[in-house]
C-alpha cells in the first residue's frame, strides 16, 4: 500500500471501510476498500468468487477493480474513483431531471446489468447508493458480490434495501435470480422521475403493502407462485385497486410508463431481461445514449504481477494482483433479446433465505430518508381502496 497515499474516508460499513486515495506513480485518484476480516493466505484471497467475477466483468458501466492487495493479513480492493452515487445525485437536485437525462442514465444501468447477467451473475442489491456517478453523464454499477461471499450463512436480508426488493424476495422465496435486479431497476427508474422512492416501505410487510397500493393486488392466475409463497408464511395480500403509474409519475412519457410497468411485474417470469428492456421504444428515439467519449478511452490491461521484496525501510507487501480483464474493455454489450418465458437465469449460487417469518430489524439503509426529499407516498394515494 506504500504506492498509494490515502486522502480521506469515503464510507464505513459492516465488511470494510472505503478511503479515497491517490497513486504515487500516476497521481490517479482511486477508491480503496479495506476489508475488516483478515486473510491469512494469498490463495484465500484469490479464490473469492467475487475477485474472479470482477476480473471478467470489464465494461464501461461496471466499476473497475484495478488490483487486489494483501498486506499484513489485511485485504485491500483498489477501484477506480467515482465522485458520487445516484442517491447523492438525486438528493442534490432542486428540480426534476429532464427525461433525456433519465433515459441516458437508464440506458447505462441496463447496459451494465445486461453484461453482468450475460456472464452468469446477478447483483442482488441494486439501489441508488450502489450506482456510482460522475454526474448524470456516466453511471457505473458497483458493490456486487463482495458482501455475500464474506457471509458464512444466511440470513442475507439485513443489507438488501427493502425499497428495491422484489416481491418474491419479500415473500421469502428460497430460489431467485436475475429478475430481482430488473424489479429494482424499475423502482430506481421511477425514483429518477419522482426524486423519491416509489415503494417507501419500512419493513418487509410494509413494503408489500406499499407495492399493493400502487400496483394493486396480484391476481392468483397471474402469479400462482406468489400465492404459494404467501400461503407458506401465512400471509394474505391486502386487497387494493391499482393506480395508473402515469397518475403518480406525470412527467414520464407513455414509453417510460410502459417500460416501468413491465419491469415492475409481480411475476418475475414476465419481467423483461435487461437486454430486452434495451430494445423497448423508450430507447428508440434517435438520442445518443451512453457515456461521453472522454470516458470511453481504452486502457491497457494490467497484467498480473508477482510479489517482489520491498525495500527494508518499507512495510512488507505480501502480494499484489493487477487484474487483467477477460473481455474487451469498455464496450457496451448488446445481447440479443429472447422471449421472457424462455429465459434461463442461472445465478452462481442459489441463496437460501431465512424461513423465520418474523420481521427483520430495519437496517440503517432502510431507515426513512429526509422528509423534504422523500415525502410519504401515501400522500399521493388518496383515495385508495386497500383493505384486508
Amino acid at each position: 500500500m506504500n504506492r498509494y497515499t490515502t486522502m480521506k474516508q469515503l464510507g464505513d460499513g459492516t465488511y470494510g471501510s472505503v478511503l479515497m486515495g491517490k497513486s504515487n506513480e500516476s497521481g490517479e485518484l482511486v477508491a480503496i476498500k479495506r476489508m475488516k476480516r483478515k486473510f491469512y493466505s494469498w490463495d484465500e484471497c484469490m479464490n473469492l468468487r467475487e475477485v474472479k467475477s470482477l476480473k471478467k466483468l470489464n465494461h464501461a458501466n461496471i466499476i473497475k477493480l484495478k488490483e487486489v492487495i494483501r498486506e499484513n493479513d489485511h485485504l485491500y480492493f483498489v477501484f477506480e474513483y467515482m465522485k458520487e452515487n445516484l442517491y447523492q445525485l438525486m438528493k442534490d437536485r432542486n428540480k426534476l431531471f429532464p427525461e433525456s437525462v433519465i433515459r441516458n442514465i437508464m440506458y447505462q444501468i441496463l447496459q451494465g446489468l445486461a453484461f453482468i447477467h450475460k456472464h452468469g451473475f446477478f447483483h442482488r442489491d441494486m439501489k441508488p447508493e450502489n450506482l456510482l456517478c460522475m454526474g448524470p453523464e456516466l453511471v457505473k454499477i458497483a458493490d456486487f458480490g463482495l458482501a455475500r461471499e464474506l457471509r458464512s450463512q444466511p440470513p442475507y436480508t439485513d443489507y438488501v434495501s427493502t425499497r428495491y426488493r422484489a416481491p418474491e424476495v419479500l415473500l421469502r422465496s428460497s430460489i431467485y435470480s436475475s429478475p430481482i435486479d430488473i424489479w429494482a431497476v424499475g423502482s430506481i427508474m421511477a425514483e429518477l422521475y419522482m426524486l423519491r422512492p416509489l415503494f417507501p416501505g419500512t419493513s418487509e410487510v410494509d413494503e408489500i403493502f406499499k407495492i399493493c397500493q400502487v400496483l394493486g393486488t396480484p391476481k392468483k392466475s397471474d402469479w400462482p407462485e406468489g400465492y404459494h409463497l404467501a400461503s407458506a408464511m401465512n400471509f394474505r395480500f391486502p386487497q387494493c385497486v391499482p393506480i395508473n403509474l402515469k397518475t403518480l409519475i406525470s412527467n414520464a412519457s407513455s414509453e417510460a410508463i410502459q417500460l416501468m410497468s413491465d419491469m415492475l411485474n409481480w411475476n418475475p417470469k414476465k419481467r423483461p431481461t435487461a437486454s430486452q428492456a434495451l430494445k423497448y421504444p423508450y430507447f428508440q428515439v434517435g438520442q445518443v445514449l451512453g457515456p461521453p467519449s472522454q470516458y470511453l478511452e481504452k486502457q491497457i490491461p494490467l497484467k498480473p504481477v508477482q510479489p517482489t521484496e520491498p525495500k527494508p525501510t518499507l512495510p512488507k507487501l505480501e502480494a499484489v494482483a493487477r487484474l487483467e480483464p477477460l473481455s474487451s474493455p469498455d464496450v457496451p454489450d448488446k445481447p440479443q433479446p429472447q422471449p421472457p418465458s424462455k429465459v434461463d437465469h442461472s445465478p452462481l449460487q442459489q441463496i437460501q433465505l431465512p424461513q423465520n417469518t418474523t420481521n427483520q430489524q430495519i437496517s440503517k439503509e432502510q431507515q426513512p430518508r429526509a422528509q423534504p426529499f422523500f415525502p410519504a407516498l401515501s400522500k399521493n394515494l388518496s383515495p385508495v381502496s386497500c383493505f384486508h
